[in-house]
């Protein structure tokens, strides 16, 4: 049979070169915001597009993810147990800790080599060392999940001398390591000034791992927070700003989930006095608790992003907030889809979070509000900026 014009002027259909990512990271079993960002992206560029998904992980071997992975994501288990660290006595851990960062770069390096990947993206954890200067061919990027003042920060409000030295030692190692990376990436502009001193900073936020179908009717006496029972998460600010709300409203209440120890919140909560204060574990499920609410609170002293604030918008909740580094000040828009607070003061944070409370027509305009803006943070717009930037540092047009 002869073939038409049409048919023989076809053209074969050319696919693009698969783009392998290498991402280097601690662990995925233990649930926390890094890893599960880490999975929604991996998933994404896994089940989105051309692209070759590893992780390299350095602990929790045998231990399954604790958020759930695409079957196209591979998973490299280095079983190097950084972990092991933890249980050993002070003297036992700079050399055990020195052997094992060398069997780190000799394995990382070795994996790298015979993946061949076209990108290797650092979580800046232990590998940011050496990354760069290993010799695989790959564009090296790095992502801060923490702003510049609290990495590695020990989560203590008291310092010291030595403390002190040894921080600027390091910051000062870590910089010079960052310069040397093709991009580094933090998640909001706060953060990219504290960086003044490199050129190849570039602002990724994290995405949003879901989409609300749903929205809380915000009529529901409730008032949410979420986070680690941590210094971090500032629950004793909270509790000393319930202590103002609770006797003007009785009752509304005030839901926190999280994970951790609550003793010390216990202790706090009684000797405040508290009513209708419920302290919660953490629920695999935050999205119906979002939609639950009235009102999302805040009350972290400090911040890489402020994932659950974004969740409890994307639910049409309005979020009452620390205006504290970094995040925050990024998504929420003061006044408009919510309400921003000097960061640790907690009358203004009671009057802010009674101001919601009293006026049910400002907070549904807000949550209305809420549930629009933060769609600038949707998987789709996200996950879009770091498929441009892998282009373009691939291209050799990235900036």
């Amino acid at each position: 049979m002869e073939r038409t014009n049409d048919e023989s002027n076809k053209q074969p259909v050319i696919l693009p070169p698969m783009i392998r990512i290498a991402y280097c990271t601690p662990s995925l079993h233990i649930p926390g915001g890094v890893e599960r960002v880490l999975t929604t992206k991996a998933n994404y560029l896994a089940e989105n597009g051309n692209y070759d998904i590893y992780i390299l992980l350095t602990d929790g071997k045998g231990k399954p993810p604790c958020y759930t992975l695409s079957p196209k994501v591979k998973i490299i288990q280095l079983n190097i147990d950084f972990e092991e660290l933890w249980e050993l006595p002070l003297w036992k851990k700079v050399p055990v800790y020195l052997k094992k960062q060398r069997i780190y770069r000799r394995k990382l390096s070795a994996a790298l080599s015979h993946l061949k990947p076209d990108i290797t993206v650092s979580l800046l954890r232990r590998e940011i060392n050496f990354i760069t200067s290993l010799k695989d061919g790959s564009k090296k990027i790095g992502e801060l999940h923490v702003n510049r003042k609290n990495y590695r920060n020990f989560e203590k409000d008291e310092s010291n001398f030595v403390k002190e030295l040894f921080a600027k030692l390091w910051m000062k190692s870590l910089v010079r390591h960052l310069k040397k990376l093709d991009k580094f990436v933090v998640l909001s502009e706060e953060d990219r000034v504290n960086w003044s001193e490199l050129q190849n900073v570039k602002v990724i936020s994290n995405p949003l791992p879901f989409q609300s179908g749903t929205f809380s009717d915000l009529n529901n006496k409730r008032i949410t927070a979420a986070g680690r029972y941590t210094y971090q998460k500032g629950f004793d600010l909270l509790l000393e700003a319930w202590s103002k709300v609770c006797d003007q409203h009785p009752d509304w209440e005030l839901h926190i989930y999280g994970k951790g120890d609550k003793t010390a919140y216990q202790v706090l909560a009684g000797k405040l006095k508290l009513k209708n204060l419920f302290l919660e574990n953490a629920t695999p499920d935050m999205f119906c608790k979002y939609r639950e609410s009235s009102i999302f609170v805040s009350s972290s002293r400090f911040e890489g992003f402020g994932m659950v604030i974004a969740e409890a918008m994307t639910c049409g909740v309005p979020a009452v907030s620390f205006a504290c580094p970094c995040g925050p000040k990024d998504i929420i828009r003061d006044g408009e889809d919510g309400l921003l607070v000097e960061n640790g003061k907690t009358e203004e944070l009671a009057e802010k979070i009674n101001y919601l409370i009293e006026n049910k027509q400002i907070r549904k305009e807000m949550g209305k509000k809420a549930r629009i803006n933060v769609q600038r943070f949707a998987e789709d717009v996200i996950m879009q900026q770091w498929i441009q930037l892998f282009n373009n540092l691939l291209n050799g047009t990235e900036q």
